[in-house]
């Protein structure tokens, strides 16, 4: 649904004209898996996959949200009465947007928002960083805030944390915040410095598959949340601030001391090869050398699965099929326990690897997964 639509549908709803309409992406994780909360490295870019927003400003106190992918009608909120973890359907991404801005001091007064969105849910593409990103930049620009990129998606962070209850990191927030058209976006989560890396697989007779395994996830159920506190207690039991202050030489000494703690030798080995990994891959691309990150793609998912054990059949059958089947390199990308898996491949073989993991989803008799290329897009941006 265009921008144009978008403003129609807001028209429709609350009989005025927007006072504009916004886009924010989702993301594919390239490398960089479960590291954001560890202070590490990621490197994701922008989806063409993006949610909408048309939006007006009140000065009532009042918040109506309509989404145009969701039979419910408009949810009105009082601004007063927005409270953390109340709200177990979409609308807590929007609202605790609202939240967090007004926890920090901002004057937002009220807002007519109608959504939409094309970035898939539960598919691990940070359908709900998208959803927060939008409304934080239509409420930036129009209430004139003056908060640069970096600043909101913090406060989206904060929104799902929070509000939301789900322990994410920062990557998916400044992902759809931050990343720019052909480019891969190289963070330091710790201090949110950033380099954009040209990532043009096209002109290398390269394509980058998505393969959504249709397998849901939710990041506010219990997994992902062990996971984050197995790390900050492997941090604790090493004596550092954060995992990323484990250097990559300094690994096997520190796997030592943690002597038979299998599941924090197991999370700390994880987090500090993954950081490792991109700063490979980061190398790798700088120096030209694009082919050669598929090994550490490969390499990635081993680790995903076997020390953060946050796999699942279909992901792997979809690694496993693919190199099997040609491609470069194979990952699941995202929070784990379903979601998307990425696959590298030569142009000339997108058609055969692709044939051949529907056929093994269909041999398996799991659902038929959704194929699509990813093509590194613009992040967050005013339309209308």
């Amino acid at each position: 649904m265009g921008a144009e639509q978008v403003r129609d549908g807001f028209v429709a709803l609350y009989g005025t004209e927007p006072e504009g309409v916004w886009s924010a992406p989702g993301r594919v994780n390239l490398i960089g898996e479960h590291t954001d909360y560890n202070d590490g490295f990621v490197m994701p870019f922008a989806l063409p996959h993006t949610a909408v927003a048309a939006v007006s400003r009140r000065d009532d106190g009042v918040l109506r949200l309509h989404s145009a992918d969701i039979e419910d009608g408009v949810a009105e909120l009082r601004l007063d009465d927005l409270v953390p973890e109340t709200d177990r359907g979409w609308t807590a991404y929007p609202a605790g947007v609202v939240w967090a801005l007004r926890e920090a001091g901002h004057a937002v007064t009220g807002a007519d928002i109608h959504l939409t969105s094309t970035v898939p849910s539960g598919a691990g593409l940070s359908s709900s960083a998208a959803l927060e990103v939008v409304v934080a930049l239509a409420l930036n620009d129009l209430y004139e805030l003056g908060l640069q990129r970096w600043q909101l998606a913090r406060l989206c962070q904060r929104a799902e944390n929070v509000y939301v209850g789900a322990p994410t990191g920062i990557m998916d927030q400044t992902a759809s915040a931050c990343c720019e058209e052909g480019h891969a976006l190289f963070l330091d989560t710790r201090d949110l410095s950033q380099k954009q890396i040209p990532f043009d697989l096209a002109s290398e007779g390269m394509r980058l598959l998505v393969v959504d395994t249709q397998v849901k996830h939710s990041h506010s159920e219990g997994e992902y949340g062990k996971r984050r506190a197995g790390c900050e207690r492997g941090a604790a039991l090493l004596g550092v601030d954060a995992l990323r202050d484990i250097a990559y030489g300094d690994l096997d000494a520190a796997l030592a001391r943690l002597g038979d703690d299998e599941e924090a030798v197991r999370l700390v080995r994880h987090v500090v090869t993954e950081d490792e990994r991109v700063e490979k891959a980061v190398a790798l691309l700088e120096s030209g050398d694009t082919r050669a990150i598929g090994p550490v793609l490969v390499a990635g998912h081993a680790s995903l699965r076997d020390d953060f054990r946050i796999s699942c059949p279909e992901l792997d059958l979809v690694v496993d099929t693919a190199m099997s089947a040609g491609a470069l390199g194979s990952r699941m990308t995202g929070g784990g326990f379903g979601g998307s898996a990425i696959v590298l491949a030569d142009v000339a073989d997108v058609d055969s690897i692709t044939k051949a993991v529907e056929e093994a989803f269909a041999a398996a008799g799991f659902t038929a997964p959704r194929v699509f290329e990813a093509v590194p897009a613009p992040g967050a941006r005013r339309l209308v």
